[in-house]
């Protein structure tokens, strides 16, 4: 076995040097102490040189221990024996019951190659309803597509995401994944406790790396979540919906270690492999000829700034983005969306019909002007408006309104019913309103 000492200790980067072939980037070394702890070989420097990443944080080794290479990675347990379970970025159970172990477990590497797009056919898109008015109508559900919840700190972000769970998963079209990264414990806790309470965990796959756990250990969660959830789709061949909360603190957590490890940071002072960080994991959340991988993510937009080099970088990997304003959640307006920001690729005729594409179009107008007349209404007042812009803008407000909805997930809080909303339903009213 290739053997090494513990050269220098940074925080959670471990270098060590060894004497003859040094190990391979991703491969676990283990430290030679009454812990056995387990480091990630990051990269190779000059002269067999590993820089290493603590993934425990255990701080009890010390410069000058030996290191063992162990000519493995990280893998974690695939079965179906995961279903309803909650793991951390390691694999191993944080729910409290016992590891997965039978004859029908298999193992597998949380860093897998992409699956390679150009290797099955298109298929026909398939649009799944939510029964959330701005969603469907804006931003349509598409199976196998990527959408985006973008806000500041909040604003919503993950109360419309658990709307989503509730709505979405409930309809048993697939198997759901939830990969908690970077986020409070506490929301993490509360999520569990709701799909257990609505009978949902028998169909949930649960992953957490949440703000207690160290920067490795929230970047590598994404990556061992997309790998069970490639299994479901691969060797089950199986729909899977997968959820992330918060796609910006990968970013976040790979940018710390990239500042431990000295690493001269890229635009906006993230790293500079931030680019090939979130094209590795999402690239592997895509439709395979097995099954299909549907990815709905919020992400947080630092001081509300949606210019963010991080921000604009997640944006350019998804179908659909739905933005969050702060503005729009001081009116009381919930979900707070910012319906003229909010877009998506997939609204197009040949995906939802001509009917659901003129109206958009119309609306989209409606607001636009609506936008346009808020300032000039500020100055000169709504009366001195013309007939026809009066007529537009009243239409426009009662569109903002119309697009407003209570939930489910908070009628525990507000003591207010939720509600669901057919797409056919949703296009009706919005008819009877433009009209």
């Amino acid at each position: 076995m290739k053997q090494g000492v513990i050269r220098t200790i940074q925080d959670l980067i471990v270098s060590v040097a060894f004497d003859d072939q040094a190990p391979v980037i991703n491969e676990l070394v283990m430290v030679n102490n009454p812990s056995h702890t387990e480091l990630l070989v990051d990269s190779i420097r000059t002269g067999g040189i590993a820089q290493c990443l603590n993934i425990s944080g255990d701080y009890s080794i010390q410069k000058g221990m030996a290191v063992t290479a162990t000519g493995r990675t990280i893998d974690i347990a695939l079965g179906d024996k995961a279903i309803g379970r909650m793991f951390n970025a390691l694999g191993q159970p944080i729910d409290g019951q016992p590891a997965l172990t039978g004859n029908d477990i298999v193992r597998r590497s949380i860093f897998q190659p992409p699956t390679k797009i150009d290797s099955f056919a298109v298929q026909k898109p398939e649009i799944l309803e939510t029964g959330i008015k701005v969603i469907d109508f804006f931003t349509p559900f598409v199976k196998g597509r990527k959408i985006g919840i973008i806000g500041g700190a909040g604003v919503g972000k993950t109360v419309l995401m658990m709307e989503l769970i509730h709505n979405v998963a409930k309809s048993g079209s697939g198997l759901s994944f939830f990969t908690g990264i970077g986020e409070r414990i506490r929301e993490g806790h509360e999520l569990y406790m709701t799909l257990k309470e609505r009978n949902l965990l028998s169909n949930t796959c649960m992953f957490f790396g949440q703000m207690n756990e160290n920067p490795v250990q929230r970047y590598l969660v994404g990556l061992a979540s997309a790998t069970l959830a490639e299994y479901f789709r691969d060797d089950q061949q199986m729909n899977i919906l997968f959820f992330i909360d918060n796609m910006y603190r990968f970013v976040q957590a790979k940018n710390e270690v990239s500042t431990t490890l000295d690493q001269i940071p890229a635009e906006g002072g993230y790293g500079s492999t931030m680019f090939s960080d979130v094209k590795d994991l999402q690239d592997r959340l895509v439709s395979s000829e097995k099954g299909s991988i549907t990815a709905i993510e919020t992400i947080y937009v630092p001081a509300d700034d949606l210019s963010d080099p991080a921000v604009q970088m997640i944006q350019h990997e998804l179908d659909s983005t739905i933005v969050l304003s702060r503005k729009v959640a001081e009116e009381g307006i919930r979900p707070a969306v910012d319906l003229v920001s909010t877009s998506s690729s997939l609204l197009s005729a040949d995906i939802v019909g001509d009917r659901h594409y003129v109206l958009s179009v119309q609306v989209q107008a409606l607001l636009q002007k609506y936008e346009s007349l808020r300032g000039i209404i500020a100055i000169i007042g709504e009366n001195e408006l013309s007939p026809a812009d009066r007529a537009d803008y009243a239409k426009a407000k009662k569109l903002v309104n119309y697009f407003s909805q209570s939930m489910y997930v908070m009628e525990d809080l507000n003591g207010i019913k939720g509600e669901h909303f057919l797409l056919e339903d949703t296009l009706k009213g919005i008819e009877e309103i433009i009209v």
